[in-house]
C-alpha cells in the first residue's frame, strides 16, 4: 500500500499546497494498489465506463498538461490522444497497468520537479482555457483535479473488493 504523509497543519502556503497535492496523488494510488489487470479494468456502472485503470490514464495527462505543457510551457504531445483530445484517457479498454502506472509516475515526477524548481508560486503559464495561470492556481487546480477522482476511486474500489475510507 503506498505511504501517505499527512499535509503539514501550520505550513507556509507553498508547503502546504504541495503537501495536499502529494496526499491527493498517495490516497490515489492507494485506491489502486494491489489490484488485478482485471480489476483495474472493471466498469463501475452502466452507461458509465469509468474504470480505475481509466483514472490512472486522466490523473497521468492532468500532472502532464499542467506542469510541463502549462508552467514548463513544454511542446510535449498528449500521451493517447494525437487528436488533443482530453477525454481519450479515459478509455483504457486496450491499456496495460504498467503502461498506465509508469506514465502516472513519469508525470507526477515532473510535475514535482517543475513545481520544486519555480522560485515562486507566482510563476505563470499560459492556458488555452484560460489564459495566464499561476503555479498557484495550477496546484490547486490539480489538488481539485485529484479531490474529484479520489471520489469516484472510492466508489470503484468499494465495487471492486469492499474497501473503502483509506
Amino acid at each position: 500500500m503506498a505511504d501517505r504523509e499527512m499535509p503539514p497543519l501550520r505550513g507556509g502556503e507553498r508547503e502546504t499546497l504541495r503537501g495536499f497535492l502529494d496526499f491527493h496523488r498517495a490516497t490515489f494510488a492507494r485506491k489502486c494498489a494491489d489490484l488485478t489487470d482485471e480489476e483495474l479494468h472493471r466498469r463501475s456502472m452502466p452507461p458509465s465506463t469509468l474504470t480505475l485503470l481509466g483514472l490512472v490514464r486522466h490523473m497521468a495527462e492532468v500532472e502532464r498538461t499542467w506542469f510541463r505543457r502549462i508552467i514548463n510551457a513544454e511542446d510535449v504531445p498528449f500521451l493517447w490522444s494525437p487528436e488533443r483530445d482530453v477525454q481519450a484517457a479515459f478509455d483504457a479498454s486496450g491499456a496495460t497497468p504498467s503502461e498506465a502506472f509508469a506514465a502516472w509516475e513519469a508525470e507526477t515526477g515532473h510535475a514535482r520537479r517543475i513545481e520544486a524548481a519555480a522560485p515562486s508560486l507566482e510563476v505563470t503559464g499560459h492556458s488555452p482555457l484560460w489564459g495566464e495561470v499561476s503555479l498557484r492556481f495550477v496546484m490547486l487546480h490539480v489538488i481539485h483535479e485529484y479531490a474529484r477522482h479520489n471520489g469516484h476511486a472510492d466508489f470503484l474500489r468499494e465495487g471492486i473488493d469492499g474497501s473503502v475510507g483509506f
